[in-house]
């Protein structure tokens, strides 16, 4: 497999891949270290994901935390299988509650679903893990009540964050004096190397280590986050926590040029990477160079389109217009692809096919397992409620609804959000050949495809491929560019029309992957954050 790849690096970069029989990459070096001590310990591939995953929660809580939403993907050994532990709106969460919004607000108890993370950890130790439960919690509960020393992107992020909250004009100013509390050092984000203790959140993760989940949704937790709630306006009730339940489900699809890229279905934006792809397969990519203003084109013009259709269609499933895969239909999106002009950019609307939308991480191991995970609290520390004396920082994925009357995703009770957090899985010939992912809200599609044209097309290793410059489609005709690029592939895009800006790198996710080789994998780890891959 090695083979299919060049092994030069063209990019300037930070980092070298991993090469060894047993990988972890994630987002934070603890992290990383944790999920590798499983393995270590005789664990496989779904013990040592769950171990970094618990970790992340408190080594960097700027992106997830306990009140987290989670996605899988994995090779089981014999079979891809998924997994959405997404949750739901509230029961109470009418229309008619919304009505006071012109907008769906960004945080407070208006944006809480349903936590899913500690759902997926439960899920996927059941049914695959090999550890004791327990033993995946140590890493996590020791820094959160021993502390850790802050990482420096992490640290950068944790400024910007606590700016926003500060600013907030939302109504439950006391919800917001608790997040600062607990997560300011004398009102100030902690600067890197500086150490950080949440001995509260190494309580709430004991206690879920030793009821196997179930004081979170059923016990003492649950109860905890229901009383919050009654006391600052929060309409989540114990009965909505109770009938939580994650969804195993089986992966879309798109056939590449002799590789297979999975994604999860809707809730999730995974189906806007597929369309793409399924766009792009109608041009010959690899005739222009890698990073020129025509393959750069193309692929913008190409994305735009997918999310026209991707942000009109994507919903729960329950509430799906039309089943999604009619959407991947070779003639619809030939169709579609038809509407790219090579030599102008256009702002397209949605189509109509026939009827028949964060942390990630990735471990493989020595057996064949491999796990696509990732979760998320969607915007830094999340809704900006925190559970008190919990150390649970409750997500706002409720914002990823819209307030447009007869929308599918138009929020309503007992609903999933259009959710922006996609795990990436490909295979070649029905075997695993890659897990990865590219975190950062709407870059996520964008990142998936980036990272398959890249190594596919232009033949780049996987580590170059994660190294190299990004673009990332905003509205309209906007477009956001990383530093990297040449002068003249800036000058061409906007001749073509495309309204160009650079942004901070920041702005373009990070990426963790694993590649199969014939006798072992190859870990890629992102250079924007801190994270690495790890393996023996």
């Amino acid at each position: 497999m090695s083979r299919d790849f060049r092994w030069n690096f063209p990019y300037p970069s930070r980092r070298m891949p991993v090469l060894a029989k047993n990988i972890v990459a994630t987002s934070h070096p603890l992290a990383s270290q944790a999920g590798l001590r499983m393995l270590l310990k005789g664990g496989n591939a779904v013990d040592a994901i769950l171990a970094s995953a618990i970790t992340l929660t408190v080594v960097e809580p700027t992106m997830n935390g306990i009140g987290s939403d989670a996605f899988a993907i994995l090779w089981d050994g014999k079979k891809i299988v998924g997994l959405n532990a997404s949750g739901k709106s509230p029961a109470a969460w009418t229309p008619e509650h919304f009505s006071q919004y012109e907008t769906m607000p960004t945080i407070g108890w208006d944006t809480v679903t349903v936590p899913g993370a500690v759902s997926s950890w439960v899920e996927l130790w059941k049914k695959y893990g090999q550890l004791n439960f327990k033993e995946l919690f140590e890493p996590a509960i020791k820094y959160a009540r021993d502390g850790f020393l802050v990482s420096p992107i992490t640290s950068q992020v944790w400024n910007v964050m606590k700016g926003f909250y500060k600013k907030s004009s939302v109504a439950e100013k006391q919800v917001l004096n608790q997040l600062a509390e607990s997560f300011l050092i004398n009102g100030k984000a902690p600067k890197p190397g500086q150490l950080f203790k949440f001995p509260a959140q190494a309580r709430t993760l004991e206690l879920i280590a030793e009821t196997e989940g179930e004081a979170f949704y059923h016990g003492e937790l649950a109860k905890k986050i229901v009383s919050h709630a009654k006391q600052t306006g929060g309409l989540m009730s114990l009965e909505d926590l109770e009938k939580h339940k994650p969804i195993w489900e089986k992966t879309f699809t798109m056939d590449y040029k002799g590789i297979t890229l999975h994604e999860l279905p809707p809730n999730g934006q995974g189906l806007i990477a597929l369309i793409m792809l399924g766009i792009l397969k109608k041009f010959d990519i690899s005739s222009f160079q890698s990073d020129s203003a025509e393959s750069i084109h193309l692929q913008l013009e190409a994305m735009k389109l997918a999310f026209a259709d991707g942000h009109r269609y994507i919903s729960d499933p329950d509430y799906l217009e039309f089943d999604p895969k009619d959407i991947l239909d070779h003639d619809y999106l030939n169709g579609r692809a038809n509407l790219i002009d090579l030599n102008h950019a256009k702002d397209p609307k949605h189509g109509k096919p026939r009827h028949g939308g964060t942390v990630y991480l990735t471990a493989a191991d020595q057996e064949g397992l491999m796990v696509s995970f990732i979760q998320s609290n969607y915007f830094g520390f999340g809704s900006g409620i925190l559970v008190p004396n919990t150390g649970i920082s409750l997500q706002n994925r409720g914002n990823g609804f819209t307030l447009e009357e007869g929308h599918p995703n138009q929020v309503g009770p007992n609903k999933r959000p259009f959710h922006t957090i996609i795990p990436a899985f490909v295979t070649k010939k029905g075997k695993p050949l890659i897990s990865f992912g590219v975190m950062g809200g709407p870059m996520q599609p964008q990142g998936h495809v980036q990272m398959m044209i890249r190594i596919f097309e232009y033949r780049q290793n996987p580590q170059a491929a994660i190294d190299a410059p990004r673009w990332q489609v905003m509205e309209g005709l906007k477009v956001r560019v990383e530093t990297g690029f040449k002068n003249n592939t800036i000058e061409s895009l906007i001749q073509k029309g495309h309204n160009v800006s650079e942004g901070h790198f920041m702005e373009f996710g990070g990426s963790q992957l694993i590649y199969k080789l014939e006798d072992g994998y190859l870990g890629a780890s992102d250079p924007r954050k801190d994270g690495q891959a790890v393996g023996f």
